[in-house]
């Protein structure tokens, strides 16, 4: 079934359309989300109410992007507000965010010693970023959103969300070496 069948059958209220979308991609978001968190319970309790969430308001959705990527946003969407509301530990949602943007930028995984103290290192380099280039580059590196989408919802040109994540790089570039190293 293509991703424009699925959709339509969806929005048609199928079962059998929810069932593939559920069977296709429940395993998949919940192993991201068990990344994010540490924990299956919660993973898989979050990917169910996306589910449900997505299933109960598949008539009102515009998905403009492919299922995959929405149920991805969705999924780390739902996860951050959980962190948010449960204020249980409020630096966890930061230390989410930055972990994410220093592997994905870095490519090195959490597990190095020298983690915690580039983990520091970094904040400090984002926070040279002006706000909307930092936002900008959170957007891209940390959820992996296209300049396309970062334009649109942003209400800025393409041309614009290429020029601040140059300028983002730029400036990442000139202080890298003085607090990563």
């Amino acid at each position: 079934m293509t991703d424009v069948q699925l959709k339509q059958s969806l929005k048609l209220g199928h079962k059998l359309a929810y069932k593939f979308l559920f069977d296709e991609y429940y395993d998949w978001l919940c192993n991201y989300l068990f990344k994010l968190s540490g924990n299956r319970s919660l993973s898989k309790d979050l990917v169910q109410e996306v589910m449900i969430k997505f299933y109960e308001g598949r008539q009102k959705i515009k998905v403009e992007t492919n299922l995959k990527s929405y149920l991805f946003t969705m999924c780390h969407n739902h996860f951050l507000n959980h962190i948010r509301g449960s204020k249980k530990n409020p630096d966890l949602l930061d230390r989410i965010e930055w972990a994410a943007i220093y592997e994905s930028y870095f490519e090195v995984t959490v597990e190095d010693n020298t983690f915690e103290s580039n983990l520091t290192k970094l904040e400090d380099l984002l926070d040279k970023l002006p706000p909307k280039c930092r936002e900008i580059f959170i957007l891209n590196k940390l959820e992996k959103r296209k300049y396309r989408e970062i334009a649109k919802d942003m209400g800025l040109s393409i041309k614009t969300v290429e020029s601040q994540m140059s300028r983002a790089l730029r400036i990442i570039r000139e202080n890298a070496s003085v607090l990563l190293f």
